[in-house]
């Protein structure tokens, strides 16, 4: 249950505490490296439809997020089948099959377009056209007993409503962040535009219809409080990253910095997608007043709409000592993310609760510390202090970015032991076992009810209002 005095309300305080209202379920670190025990063999039961543009085998977050969740379900004993689009992430990538299984998961992919995310025009049209083919999917699909929508395209939750009311299934929105939220946040819609509007009242009439909300921190689920969806139906689970795929690498048997050319050089990797969320000037800022030590290097891997903004920096202000990489393939995040002494992630303040960084997870899976970059009060900055995995610096705070930077290059034993210290709470809290089995609870006590409880008995009336 969420007991909510709402951080937007009452101006800044202290990081909130981990504790039961807020946190995820708590799984106690084994010993030494050893990753936490995820519950017992539970088995579940049940048809699942889980609805989203991408799915494996596209490198992007939610897809591979919703490809760890659905196949551990499956495992656990439900029927999983994941509608998606056909199309790609990354434009030119060869088409998979429209339908096939894999890993006990059902895909089932429609044709829509792929013009990629060069232009709002490009990426809307992706939208529009996956929206159409998957709303007639969905409806010639069997009926399943619950179905799972994410937030790629936005409003795909649309879907999920159309399914309970004709259906009869039971919804879950997952809310990866928040729209058209995020965009006003940003600036690049007005809130006086009646199509604007419009958007936002059916995005938020499609959180409070679903019988579960799941969020993914408590500044989020503050955010669907404020939108009117009851607090019994929000569930705060972390998304996470997973120990068999990233773990700790020592440079010495890393190959993709032997690859580099890195020797013994603090290299400062700031890794994944280059959003419009985050921000990357003091990050930048740091490099330029760095740019003279040859001790400390700086690596962007990834890409993403601000790309274009970090590179003509680089060529701008002559910053040697920045390199900038493609995204890695998945079965090399561990190599890449070890490759790093320090880790770089930020956001932008006014997205507090409406994005959540996932990257720190697999930074702290990788035992790395973070120096983070934003609100002071949020869930990445609170991760960092309450682990002890790095340092919170305030958005704008090149000075602070480099101070932490230099604290880190000059003793290394702090940074290993920050490290360390991300990882423990990356086993405890993070990671894909306790993290899905939350979701397996979930999911069991939301079909349960309809499976074996007695039907409710009819509402005492007193005049127009219902009581009981």
């Amino acid at each position: 249950m969420l007991n909510r005095k709402l951080w937007f309300r009452e101006g800044p305080r202290p990081a909130r505490p981990l504790g039961p209202a807020t946190a995820p379920r708590p799984f106690a670190p084994a010993d030494g490296d050893a990753p936490a025990a995820e519950p017992g063999p539970a088995r579940g039961g049940g048809r699942l439809l889980f609805i989203n543009q991408y799915y494996w085998p596209d490198h992007a977050s939610t897809a591979q997020h919703l490809t760890d969740l659905a196949e551990s379900l499956a495992a656990r004993g439900f029927e999983c089948h994941v509608l998606c689009s056909q199309s790609r992430y990354k434009p030119g990538d060869p088409t998979p099959p429209a339908e096939e299984v894999r890993n006990g998961v059902h895909i089932h992919r429609v044709p829509a377009t792929s013009l990629g995310r060069k232009s709002t025009l490009a990426r809307m049209t992706d939208y529009l056209s996956f929206y159409v083919r998957a709303v007639v999917k969905a409806i010639r699909l069997p009926r399943f007993d619950a179905v799972v929508t994410l937030t790629t395209p936005p409003i795909i939750g649309l879907v999920g409503t159309l399914l309970r009311k004709f259906k009869g299934s039971a919804h879950v929105c997952w809310s990866m962040d928040l729209h058209p939220d995020a965009s006003l946040a940003l600036k690049r819609m007005s809130p006086t535009n009646p199509v604007v509007k419009g958007l936002r009242w059916l995005s938020d009439a499609v959180l409070r219809q679903a019988d579960r909300v799941v969020v993914l921190g408590p500044y989020m689920a503050d955010r669907i409080l404020m939108k009117g969806v009851r607090a019994d139906r929000i569930a705060e689970i972390p998304v996470w990253s997973r120990k068999d795929e990233v773990y700790p690498v020592p440079h010495a048997s890393n190959s993709l910095r032997k690859r580099l050319g890195y020797a013994d050089e603090l290299v400062c990797m700031y890794s994944g997608n280059l959003g419009l969320a985050h921000t990357f000037d003091e990050f930048l800022a740091a490099a330029k007043a760095l740019r003279d030590r040859r001790d400390v290097a700086f690596l962007f891997v990834g890409g993403g709409p601000r790309l274009a903004e970090v590179k003509a920096a680089k060529e701008r202000d002559g910053l040697d000592n920045v390199r900038i990489l493609d995204y890695v393939p998945r079965d090399e995040l561990h190599l890449s993310l070890s490759a790093a002494d320090v880790h770089l992630i930020s956001m932008r303040p006014e997205m507090t609760g409406i994005v959540v960084p996932g990257k720190l997870y697999g930074i702290m899976a990788a035992a790395r510390p973070a120096v983070f970059v934003g609100p002071p009060h949020c869930e990445s900055a609170d991760l960092v202090r309450r682990s002890g995995g790095g340092f919170a610096v305030p958005f704008g705070d090149a000075d602070g970015v480099v101070k932490a930077l230099e604290r880190l290059g000059a003793d290394r034993n702090l940074a290993r032991q920050m490290g360390e210290k991300g990882r423990q709470a990356f086993l405890a809290s993070h990671e894909m076992g306790p993290c899905c089995y939350q979701w397996f609870e979930q999911i069991r006590g939301l079909l349960a009810p309809a499976r074996t409880a007695p039907a409710p008995a009819p509402a005492a009336r007193l005049g127009a209002v219902e009581v009981g």
